[in-house]
């Protein structure tokens, strides 16, 4: 596919919006028309300046059928997002035509839908109104609207209870006991890496400790702690009991509200490790199956069963859980609506405090991206399916929609979902997407995210792979004087 720009350079919008019919198709883009091009779906956009105005043209040429459209606004100083728009929505039935299929999402392509509607309220719009709004403007199929419209009411709840000076921690554990195949993270097998964990868990807590005198020397409020990755349960009972201690010891918690260990694989997962979890006050967990079928979990490489995943979850009961999120994925190889409804079927019967559903999402770095492509197609609908099982089955079972976001590569161009029984929504999760408030984050790969009331945001990498981590950690420390910079600015 080539796609020429004509008196308009930007391409991200336009390029997010084609990947939607055709994800996986290479991409190449010219900025000047050039003749006859060789390709099976050649794009033409030109934006010209015309007496009344802006005049936006499309034209599309594919398997010999050339098709247009165009329009003419009349004000000549559109903001960018609105040119985007307006190409988007001249190339949208052009590019369904040729397909043959309608993303749900319709134009939009912003990985937090839900943002836009708080946006639109903030302006005084109506929700009528904001329906209007998405379908007509973006294209969203009701169904989706609708959702986002859902999961608005309930994420503003947790939004506005965070508080100006707040900020939550993440750390980061990038091990796992097995890579799955459709796993772009920068985690490292436990089989090869073992004996770097304690150099690795070494550094961290010195990293923490950084962190946590910063924090007490600007005051902030620590209201949540997710401990994520990779696999955090990859580590011993002892080594997450000493985390734990580091980590009690470098923050005040006594405004916590929230902390989560993500103990994900259930072949990970020990009795020892769970009471070491529950001893440091910690009362929220995942513990993910991702699918309740053998046979799915085999094509994706986890050495686990279903079973396991059953016998992890009770044991967690056991031990005094009172909030389990259990995360599943939709789209994933091998399997079909028939086997995800199966899928909800069980985790309904365990009645987790949240379950999150997630559409797979094809990474260029994974091996099921590398190898299986070719078998995943955005207009089969399958995914689609499951996506409406879920939302139809768990809001029938008394669980809220509380945050939502999207990735590119994702199949379908669809949506990841995280439902809560009332009353117990993921605090972290929602910070994180709405960019509530900062995120100070520890650990290989971790992003920390500095948010100023009114939309101003910074990040600060660490670099990405256990191994640089440790080669340059005096960098990492270094980085994190921009904390200070960004608040003692702020603050100013």
């Amino acid at each position: 596919m080539t796609l020429v720009f004509d008196g308009y350079p930007q391409k991200y919008e336009i390029e997010a919006l084609c990947r939607s019919f055709y994800p996986y198709r290479k991409m190449r883009f010219l900025y000047e028309y050039q003749g006859r091009i060789e390709d099976d779906i050649v794009l033409y956009l030109r934006l010209k300046p015309v007496l009344s105005g802006l005049h936006f043209l499309v034209v599309m040429v594919s398997h010999t059928v050339t098709t247009a459209a165009h329009i003419t606004r009349s004000a000549r100083d559109l903001p960018r997002k609105e040119i985007d728009r307006q190409f988007c929505l001249l190339l949208f039935p052009l590019l369904q035509n040729a397909s043959g299929i309608r993303p749900k999402w319709g134009i939009l392509t912003g990985i937090r839908p839900v943002k836009l509607i708080h946006r639109y309220r903030n302006e005084g719009k109506t929700d009528p109104q904001i329906i209007r709004l998405l379908q007509k403007d973006y294209l969203v199929s009701p169904e989706k609207a609708e959702l986002s419209m859902m999961t608005a009411d309930h994420e503003i709840r947790v939004i506005e209870s965070s508080h100006t000076n707040s900020f939550s921690l993440y750390v980061a554990i990038p091990f796992c006991p097995s890579r799955c195949s459709y796993c772009s993270f920068v985690s490292q097998s436990v089989e090869r890496l073992a004996q770097d964990i304690p150099a690795y868990l070494h550094l961290l807590c010195r990293e923490l400790s950084e962190i946590g005198k910063l924090t007490k020397k600007l005051s902030l409020r620590l209201e949540t702690v997710y401990i994520g990755g990779g696999t955090p349960t990859t580590l011993s009972a002892k080594q997450l009991q000493h985390l734990f201690e580091v980590i009690a010891s470098s923050f005040d918690l006594s405004h916590l509200r929230e902390y989560t260990v993500e103990a994900g694989r259930p072949d990970t997962i020990t009795e020892a490790k769970l009471c070491a979890i529950r001893d440091a006050g910690i009362e929220r967990i995942s513990i993910n199956p991702q699918t309740f079928s053998d046979s799915v979990l085999r094509t994706i490489g986890r050495r686990h069963t279903a079973q396991d995943v059953l016998d992890a979850y009770m044991l967690a009961r056991s031990v005094g859980f009172s909030c389990i999120n259990m995360d599943l994925i939709a789209g994933l190889p091998g399997d079909t609506p028939e086997g995800f409804s199966k899928t909800l079927d069980t985790a309904l019967s365990l009645s987790p405090e949240n379950i999150t559903v997630h559409t797979l999402t094809l990474k260029r770095s994974s091996t099921l991206y590398q190898e299986n492509r070719q078998q995943f197609s955005s207009g089969e609908g399958e995914t689609a399916k499951m996506l409406t099982l879920s939302r139809e089955r768990l809001l029938a079972n008394g669980y809220r929609p509380y945050y939502m976001y999207r990735q590119k590569n994702t199949l379908e161009s669809l949506e990841n979902v995280g439902y809560a029984k009332p009353g117990y929504e993921g605090l972290y999760n929602v910070f994180i997407m709405d960019e509530t408030h900062s995120i100070l984050a520890a650990g290989a790969s971790a992003v920390t995210k500095l948010v100023e009331p009114g939309g101003k945001i910074e990040r600060i990498f660490n670099f990405k792979y256990p191994d640089e981590y440790r080669r340059r950690f005096d960098e990492i420390l270094n980085r994190k004087g921009e904390i200070m910079s960004f608040y003692e600015t702020y603050l100013s």
